[in-house]
């Protein structure tokens, strides 16, 4: 039989570690067959025996706002919290082209670390106006070849009382944005933006994801409003927060409250460690806190988590070579998980829980699914998150996406 593309002796992931070596054969860019020793013309390549994954999915990021650290002011007390409003100064500065320049540099980077999903939020605050959504459509285009972008239109600087600001959210979803968000912390009254959010998400059949509960306090969480709303419109499995660093901060019986809440309404949450880690805990000076949930224990309850990277070389996040693996290593650290089902169901919240959030029906390694593949320089999932494995080649609906060489020792 010809197949446009054999990938060889590839280990696939399953409940219990590695699998068995296999064939995965391509055909019209999709998975046509998994086998041990399958006959066939066609583009061979041989992994060596080490694991293949789906493309990876970054469930939460910011396309937009990525490698803006020479042009922001710098952080002359390193307690202060001005993340946004050091960013807002430069906003008027943005171009369609030079948002789109840095765009595509950092997803290109992204794709090299074996990303091949993506749902980018997308500013449009009057400050910017739809410069961002205008160069990021256009982005979402010119590398469809390699990325799967999934759009979500935001207002970070407040949305209740700000001339034009619901203006730019309704044009962007008039334009196709898939999802509606915000940043109701930042609102005078960020319980009518979440219901804003809502309203504008059944009007356009999109889904929600806010960026919801950060800080320390939890007298304050806006998750039960959120799950209350999820329920009045029936949008369970269409919802997700993004940070959720209060949730670190709950006692056990109320952690256990709040998780079966989400579960019970189906609200997923996104953990961005790297941004999380960095914001928290800036009013101690001693044992300072992490603020960073743990979706371990949140999945154990029921709830869809995933871990993604947020932000890229900007005053929220100041770090980031785009390795989405790197993430989940960082976040296994922080919340302590380091057994060898831990460290997969990292790998899981970077692959199959993302992908769920995400609503991508036809994501994974199966027969009929497009070949999105990466193979990593390791065996097991865990064994990559643990060594912040390198990808050694992706295809992308099997076209060569990238490949890697693998350092090599001289020995005298």
């Amino acid at each position: 039989m010809a197949f446009d593309l054999v990938v060889r002796n590839v280990r696939l992931a399953n409940g219990s570690g590695a699998a068995a070596v296999v064939d995965i054969a391509v055909a019209g860019g999709r998975i046509a067959a998994i086998g041990a020793r399958i006959a066939g013309d066609g583009e061979a390549v041989d992994a060596g025996g080490r694991l293949a994954s789906p493309g990876l999915v970054e469930s939460h990021f910011h396309l937009d706002k990525s490698r803006i650290l020479d042009r922001v002011a710098p952080l002359e007390d390193r307690r202060a919290t001005d993340y946004m409003k050091r960013v807002s100064a430069v906003k008027d500065t943005f171009t369609p082209e030079d948002i789109y320049a840095r765009a595509r540099r950092t997803l290109e980077q992204c794709m090299l670390n074996g990303v091949m999903h993506m749902r980018t939020h997308i500013e449009v605050d009057p400050p910017v106006g739809l410069k961002g959504y205008q160069a990021i459509e256009r982005l979402a285009r010119d590398c469809a070849w390699g990325m799967e972008l999934q759009l979500c239109a935001f207002l970070q600087e407040g949305w209740t009382g700000v001339p034009g600001a619901e203006e730019n959210v309704v044009a962007a979803l008039k334009r196709g944005a898939r999802v509606v968000g915000g940043a109701p912390r930042y609102d005078v009254n960020g319980p009518a933006q979440i219901e804003r959010i809502f309203a504008l998400a059944k009007d356009y059949d999109v889904d929600v994801e806010i960026h919801g509960d950060g800080g320390y306090t939890t007298h304050d969480m806006m998750a039960w409003q959120i799950c209350e709303l999820t329920e009045r419109i029936g949008w369970g499995g269409r919802v997700a927060i993004g940070h959720g660093n209060k949730y670190s901060c709950l006692p056990e019986p109320e952690f256990e409250a709040l998780a079966r809440r989400l579960a019970g309404a189906g609200v997923a949450v996104a953990v961005l460690p790297a941004t999380d880690l960095y914001t928290s805990g800036r009013h101690q000076e001693h044992s300072v806190m992490r603020g960073v949930a743990d979706a371990h224990a949140l999945a154990a309850r029921g709830v869809t988590c995933s871990i993604a990277t947020n932000n890229v070389l900007n005053p929220f996040t100041p770090y980031g070579d785009c390795s989405l693996v790197r993430i989940a290593n960082l976040y296994a650290n922080v919340v302590q998980r380091g057994t060898a089902a831990d460290l997969s169901e990292c790998f899981a919240m970077l692959t199959d829980r993302a992908a769920r959030i995400m609503r991508k029906d036809d994501y994974g390694i199966a027969v009929g699914n497009p070949a999105d593949l990466v193979v990593w320089d390791a065996h097991t999932p865990g064994e990559v998150v643990a060594t912040v494995a390198q990808p050694v080649m992706g295809f992308k609906r099997g076209r060569r996406l990238f490949s890697r060489e693998l350092p090599v020792l001289h020995r005298p």
